[in-house]
């Protein structure tokens, strides 16, 4: 996977939005004004790209202990996000399911009325 496939993977979701609130660097993709998925644009230039993506607490545990290429969240809340590098033990394919379940998490936290807005569009 590169940026551009990335790029339009999590924009193919309802609702998507793209973001830099904390920098020129960092791109953030979200749902309903929530973050699901982060990444350094910088780090993708230099080859050693990653993403934060929200996790459920006990699935993160789960998936730091099977692949070596996902760590706790680098500068987000440890116990719900993770931080995964591209070019590790992780599959293209993996990376995809880890994106869709950050999605959801967020998503299913939105307000229904938001949740039906998004939906419908």
């Amino acid at each position: 996977m590169d940026i551009q496939q990335l790029y339009e993977f999590c924009q193919s979701k309802k609702g998507v939005t793209e973001h830099f609130p904390f920098d020129e660097d960092t791109l953030v993709f979200k749902v309903g004004g929530k973050m699901f998925c982060l990444t350094s644009l910088s780090e993708w230039e230099k080859g050693t790209p990653s993403l934060n993506l929200k996790c459920d607490p006990e699935r993160a545990l789960e998936l730091r202990a099977e692949f070596e290429a996902v760590e706790p969240g680098y500068h987000m809340s440890k116990v719900h996000w993770n931080t995964i590098r591209f070019h590790g033990d992780v599959s293209d394919k993996m990376m995809c399911e880890l994106i869709n379940h950050s999605y959801d998490l967020v998503f299913k936290s939105l307000t229904k009325k938001l949740q039906q807005e998004i939906s419908s569009t």
